[in-house]
């Protein structure tokens, strides 16, 4: 009976499938991956320029990189030389606003030796403060800047007086260079 089927073998099941490594024995046919997969070489001339060239990009990436640190790092050098003096400066203004307060209590025509000596100090003072950077601030006057100016209290504005505008000087205001020292104490104007 060759017409006769095969018979079936059961189906196995995912639980009967066998894990286990395969056991190849002699005169089995085997498919050799490496001949199925044809792999193409590169030329190690082209492999060696760019690995060259990828290596080129990094280094020229670091370089930028260094001179931007060192950029950054000499302004920051800059700034610090240029404003080394203003801790010093503001601790000066302090003393300087006390001479100013015991100028304010003598007669403008008063002249004795402590009237004289406390004139001759602030002039002094003021003048090494000046050459060093220190400016006053004007605000007397202006119109009112928040950056240098800090508004104490306001009053009702007025023609002579309009909105906006600093009416009195509190407490006198300084620069070192270009920053703020010490804000101005001002009254401002104000509609509301």
């Amino acid at each position: 009976m060759a017409d006769e089927l095969p018979s079936e073998e059961p189906k196995e099941s995912i639980n009967d499938v066998d894990d286990s490594i395969p056991v190849i024995e002699e005169g089995m046919d085997t498919l050799d991956l490496a001949d199925a997969i044809e792999v193409e070489e590169l030329d190690p001339l082209e492999e060696a320029l760019a690995r060259a060239e990828k290596a080129e990009k990094e280094i020229a990436y670091k370089d930028a990189e260094i001179q931007n640190v060192r950029k950054r790092l000499m302004a920051e050098k800059a700034d610090l030389i240029q404003y080394s003096g203003m801790g010093l400066a503001r601790r000066m203004l302090t003393v300087l606003g006390d001479v100013d307060r015991a100028l304010a209590n003598l007669d403008s025509e008063d002249s004795s030796a402590v009237a004289q000596g406390l004139r001759l100090l602030r002039n002094k003072m003021w003048h090494e403060l000046s050459a060093d950077g220190v400016t006053a601030i004007e605000a007397k006057d202006q119109s009112f800047d928040p950056a240098k100016m800090e508004a104490i209290t306001t009053i009702p504005s007025s023609d002579a007086f309009p909105a906006g505008n600093v009416v009195d000087v509190l407490e006198s205001g300084y620069m070192y260079k270009q920053r703020i020292l010490l804000a101005a104490r001002v009254v401002v104007a104000s509609d509301e």
